[in-house]
């Protein structure tokens, strides 16, 4: 089967994550992600694929093993792995009608009865796709590339190296987790030390070249303000609003350090949610931070923060629970543990990509497998506009991060044999 037919077949398979049964501790947490986790356990039987176990999670995985020659001392050479998740964003929940556009330049009309259009003037990154055929949506779902293409891109990989034996690799692990959509919820599941993985590489997000060793550390704040009722007709030195506790409390954080006023490697906090009365108001915050030590200083101003208004405004009135999410996977890529990355970028210059490593704004799978002890770097599927109707994926960045995949294989065994 070629790499398209494979990720279209994905794509008819709706694996929309669902956030009430995800929320209830339901997993997975929609039906269609074990039907796909079904359909790719017989791909990987087919494959001649061994140690195939598909958990009531829906967490699947899989081992290629060593085609090494003896002589060739295999046993010394790591077992590399590869993630994807099954499941796509609540953001769209339709059926995928995806379709394949030889793309010419200028605009994309995805549906004309709609007048859907992808518009080259809101994505100019098109233009670096002219000449190639482009996947894209009909504009009433999400195409699924987030993160149907990585599954496509890892099994067209083991496809190649069953079809060339000729291709000497060590034992190759794979994984497709469910519920990564909504707080890493299958990484989290995922037993690392029972895989029996050396390291591995996530594909999920961003376009040709991209490469993420770097990302949040991440925590949480639930801060809760007790106030105390009166009657309004005799209030005065009684009442205690918790409510205006709340928004003192967020007008002390500092200025500009929030979500729509950074980018880069920039640090936030996030008032996400507020919920109560005048008499006890619970405030929700994220963290992140991707440093070590300015995500601990963040998370030690929101204490002293609490302490200092619990002070000023009497016992009992503020207590705030502080959790850390995941860690920066770069945290698990220091000195002799970076090899994954020198890996990659060999990969990526033997494929003639030009390597772009970024920081992602933002949590993956791989961080909370790196947090684990399984570092876990990320590789580009290709694809753009994730958790969006315009939504696309150019085919030969879905080629090309299968290739990397192989050359990533085939790389480890090198170094090693």
């Amino acid at each position: 089967m070629n790499i398209v037919d494979r990720f279209l077949q994905y794509t008819r398979i709706n694996t929309t994550t669902s956030r009430e049964k995800g929320a209830a501790g339901i997993m997975p947490s929609s039906d269609g992600q074990m039907v796909l986790a079904q359909l790719i356990a017989k791909e990987l039987e087919a494959l001649g694929m061994e140690d195939i176990v598909l958990r009531d999670t829906a967490i699947l995985t899989a081992t290629l093993p060593s085609n090494m020659p003896v002589s060739a001392q295999s046993a010394s050479i790591p077992t590399v792995s590869f993630f994807a998740h099954l499941d796509t964003s609540a953001e769209q929940s339709n059926d995928t009608k995806a379709q394949i556009v030889p793309y010419n330049g200028g605009d994309i009309c995805l549906n004309a009865e709609l007048d859907i259009i992808l518009k080259h003037a809101e994505f100019p990154e098109l233009a670096q796709y002219v000449g190639d055929d482009i996947i894209v949506t009909d504009g009433t779902s999400l195409l699924g590339a987030d993160d149907k293409a990585a599954i496509a891109a890892i099994m067209h990989a083991l496809q190649t190296l069953k079809a060339n034996p000729d291709i000497l690799h060590g034992d190759v692990k794979v994984a497709f987790v469910p519920d990564e959509e909504q707080g890493l919820r299958g990484a989290k599941a995922f037993d690392v030390e029972s895989f029996g993985a050396d390291f591995g590489y996530t594909l999920d997000c961003c376009g040709i070249g991209e490469f993420v060793y770097e990302n949040w550390n991440a925590g949480d704040a639930v801060i809760t303000f007790t106030g105390q009722s009166a009657h309004p007709m005799s209030a005065k030195g009684k009442l205690k609003n918790s409510l205006l506790m709340a928004h003192q409390f967020i007008s002390m954080l500092p200025a500009g350090e929030a979500p729509q006023y950074t980018e880069g490697r920039e640090g936030y906090y996030w008032v996400k949610e507020m919920t109560g009365n005048s008499a006890k108001t619970v405030l929700k915050m994220d963290i992140r931070d991707f440093t070590k030590q300015g995500y601990q200083n963040r998370m030690a101003f929101l204490q002293n923060l609490s302490d200092s208004c619990a002070g000023l405004w009497g016992e009992g009135t503020v207590s705030i629970h502080l959790a850390d999410r995941y860690e920066n996977v770069a945290n698990s890529l220091e000195g002799d543990a970076s090899f994954p990355i020198e890996i990659a970028k060999e990969a990526y210059a033997r494929n003639d990509i030009q390597m772009n490593a970024i920081p992602m704004r933002g949590g993956y799978d791989g961080a909370v497998l790196s947090q684990k002890g399984l570092p876990c770097p990320n590789i580009f599927t290709g694809a753009h506009n994730f958790h969006s109707i315009y939504e696309y994926l150019p085919v030969k960045s879905l080629q090309a991060a299968s290739a990397v995949v192989v050359e990533v294989i085939k790389i480890t065994a090198e170094r090693h044999s």
